[in-house]
């Protein structure tokens, strides 16, 4: 049986909150700079044509808002969700260094409780945050509820590599005892970096996941597995 994680959003918030500013730098140090190149992926599946409204729930930083705004093939506007105030804090700074405010808004609010209108969005994405709701369903709720018919989702979500085991063993080595270290020395706060691996081990298996997504409504649902599995792409439509 799965361990129980706390998901209290208000502790969630906090949480995310106290390591803000160290937030970008752990994530190019614990992924060797690849969650760039996850998160364009996921911009890519969405077929954008530039014309394209976009909402990103979990926004944090802003990191998927702005590969959202910034790609050739990316959105006209997009809407970043988070309820993390110093992780929109420090996205709306960089969102002025690139000078992407115009095209970026950023709002503060719960992902299972959207404060945005019906039909608004042509796409929707979460990137590493749909584990850190305490109402999954209820998320996959309102992205439907905000996304246009046919519309397009891309979740980037960790998982639990378990094909390979030698790599499986070096994989929970890391998460259970260099990432609090690292977490530890990089923002002061180990017990975040404790809580991801717990996070990503009391979610829902990559096979899970996409069934949930098609008992929520969801078609075309599309599982794309990303560095040996440490990663899971989930590329989906609305009804």
């Amino acid at each position: 049986m799965k361990r129980t994680v706390e998901k209290q959003p208000s502790l969630i918030a906090e949480m995310f909150d106290q390591i803000a500013g160290r937030y970008d730098l752990m994530n190019r140090i614990l992924t060797a700079g690849l969650d760039r190149r996850w998160r364009a992926a996921a911009v890519s599946s969405l077929d954008l044509t530039g014309s394209e409204t976009v909402v990103d729930l979990c926004t944090g930083t802003a990191d998927l808002a702005v590969a959202l705004a910034r790609d050739v093939r990316g959105a006209e506007f997009v809407i970043g969700v988070d309820f993390a105030r110093e992780m929109l804090r420090h996205g709306m700074a960089k969102l002025r260094g690139m000078e992407l405010s115009g095209r970026v808004q950023l709002i503060r609010g719960d992902a299972s409780q959207l404060p945005i209108s019906t039909g608004v969005a042509h796409a929707a994405t979460i990137a590493f945050g749909i584990r850190n709701v305490a109402d999954v369903r209820a998320t996959l709720a309102e992205v439907s509820r905000i996304v246009k018919s046919g519309g397009r989702i891309a979740i980037l979500e960790f998982s639990l590599p378990t094909r390979l085991p030698l790599f499986w063993s070096i994989y929970a080595w890391y998460f259970r005892r260099l990432l609090p270290w690292l977490g530890r020395s990089v923002t002061g706060h180990a017990s975040a970096y404790t809580y991801l691996p717990e996070s990503i081990g009391a979610f829902y298996s990559p096979t899970d996941f996409s069934q949930l997504l098609v008992d929520e409504g969801f078609v075309d649902v599309r599982v794309v597995p990303v560095q040996f599995g440490i990663v899971h792409l989930y590329e989906a439509r609305t009804l």
